[in-house]
């Protein structure tokens, strides 16, 4: 098994890596005290192709869809993202991989052809829509609902928890259109922010992931084409369920990138402060936390890049995929407390970048499923 990154993926890393450290390095501190995120930067980043890794050339998309490299060039370009700045690393993997990748996938040719230049290219925005108030870890009880009327789908109902949504340009929403059945009665939509109906609620006042803005989305009558109806009427969930899948590899990819900066600051700030004569790098004890810290980002993006490979090669990795995200968000929220603990006081302050990793490492041990559900998912997986 060969562990190195081919030369187009070494060039996309690199092109990551230099923007983020140009461009996002004081965004992200802004966007973080100002809780707002900065369209412009995701713009500059998607001029670059770093948007559309998940999109078909004939789309727009940037050629590692052909290769069989999309999710792992996915994983390349959002460790390099989340590494300086985790909201709009999140951004960026909900647009990918819970829109852009669901919309290929299951999506028809004119659906397609019509909304996936406008992601890649980053003229749209996309969210993903399943989560509502009753409806969270248990996402088959949603009642956000679509009655078929005519030539055309009428949504009434509202989303919560919705990454992305006061400035996104486009949804995958997740409605009823049947109450025969939990599961099987979900079907899956593409409902433009254009629309009619379409209605932006309360903005979520968060802890962490503070430049990403996490909003209600309601749906007032709102009225689409059957033709943005995704795959069959009715195949809903196992559409969410599918895309869930890579959208849990984007987070363990957003888990490592947090991982690493706590990793590289926590190293670089060692080898500098000094108590009782010496740089505290020397003492045993935050030798050991460092020492942690390495063995496990290295074992988090090893699963991460194994999830990746499988998806990418049209094999199942459900169970590969909920293990990447268990390890690695479980990782990163102990390498956040580690890294402020190793700066002391002055990892409590706003001054320096790990009172902010370890506020924003917590979320991903929760959105795209909790730890608890990926271990159900992993058990599950290991006893069948």
């Amino acid at each position: 098994m060969d562990f190195n990154l081919n030369e187009e993926l070494q060039l996309l890393q690199k092109t990551a890596r230099e923007f983020a450290e140009s461009e996002l390095k004081k965004p992200a501190r802004e966007m973080d005290e100002r809780e707002e995120f900065n369209v412009e930067v995701f713009r500059k980043l998607a001029s670059l192709g770093l948007a559309g890794l998940t999109v078909p050339e004939r789309f727009g998309g940037s050629g590692f869809y052909e290769s069989n490299l999309a999710n792992q060039a996915a994983c390349v370009v959002l460790e390099e993202i989340n590494r300086v700045c985790a909201s709009t690393g999140v951004t960026l993997s909900v647009h990918m991989s819970l829109f852009s990748s669901a919309l290929n996938k299951w999506g028809s040719e004119e659906l397609k052809a019509r909304v996936l230049p406008k992601t890649a290219s980053g003229e749209w925005i996309g969210a993903y829509c399943l989560s509502e108030a009753g409806a969270g870890s248990d996402a088959g009880s949603l009642s956000c609902a679509a009655r078929k009327v005519g030539s055309e789908y009428v949504l009434n109902g509202s989303k919560l928890w919705i990454t992305s949504a006061p400035y996104a340009d486009v949804y995958l929403v997740m409605a009823r259109t049947s109450n025969e059945h939990k599961t099987r009665g979900i079907s899956a939509f593409i409902v433009e922010r254009s629309r009619k109906g379409v209605v932006i609620g309360k903005k979520e006042k968060k802890m962490g992931i503070r430049g990403s803005a996490t909003s209600e989305v309601l749906f007032e009558d709102c009225r689409i084409p059957a033709s943005n109806l995704i795959g069959e009427e009715g195949k809903g969930f196992t559409i969410a369920l599918d895309t869930l899948d890579g959208g849990r590899i984007g987070i363990s990819a957003q888990a490592v990138g947090i991982a690493r900066a706590c990793l590289e600051d926590s190293i670089e700030y060692a080898k500098q402060r000094e108590q009782f004569g010496k740089k505290i790098a020397e003492f045993q004890g935050v030798q050991w936390m460092l020492a942690d810290m390495g063995v496990k980002l290295e074992a988090a993006r090893l699963l991460m890049y194994r999830a990746a490979f499988l998806r990418d090669n049209g094999q199942p990795c459900a169970k590969e995929a909920a293990m990447a995200k268990l390890f690695a968000s479980e990782m990163a929220n102990k390498a956040a407390k580690d890294a402020v603990q190793i700066f002391g006081g002055n990892g409590y302050s706003k001054e320096y970048n790990v009172e902010r990793y370890f506020r924003d490492a917590k979320i991903t041990e929760i959105y795209e499923g909790t730890s608890q559900v990926q271990r159900i998912v992993v058990s599950r997986a290991l006893i069948s």
